[in-house]
């Protein structure tokens, strides 16, 4: 079975970020749990005392949460993309979302959550749900044990 150490917590009604996270849950230690799911709520509120809207990544290892633009580039790092494309990415973000959201006719704007967060104690001993709910999700390769 597979241990995971990331999360992703996504945008399910977004295109973008629902192919990023197929993108993810093929990396044998990230999973990927929708922002609206009771799991990640509850961490979120956890971590921060209430629920952001926005994109997070969890690494129970590093004890470290990533929100919006640093997710995005530590996603890019996760997935081996080259520095440049990370940085683009980070550095575009907010563009990104927004272009994504006129497109798709999402009205819902993230809440203004970036940057490297300590892992709190309380949203630590969430995480183990969190990787549970991930866990169902997985999208495994023949190389996952």
């Amino acid at each position: 079975m597979t241990e995971f150490t990331g999360i992703l917590l996504f945008d399910g009604d977004c295109p973008f970020c629902s192919a990023a996270a197929t993108a993810m849950r093929q990396l044998p230690d990230v999973g990927a749990v929708q922002w609206d799911d009771p799991a990640a709520q509850a961490f979120l509120e956890a971590q921060f005392d209430e629920a952001p809207f926005a994109l997070f990544f969890v690494d129970g290892e590093a004890e470290t949460v990533w929100a919006g633009e640093a997710a995005a580039s530590e996603l890019c790092e996760r997935a081996g993309m080259p520095v440049l494309i990370q940085d683009v990415v980070g550095d575009n973000y907010e563009a990104v979302a927004d272009a994504i959201r006129t497109v798709s006719g999402l009205e819902r704007e993230p809440d203004p959550y970036h940057g490297e967060y300590p892992l709190a104690d309380e949203a630590a001993a969430r995480f183990d749900e969190l990787a549970a709910r991930g866990r169902q999700t997985h999208v495994p390769r023949e190389t996952d044990s």
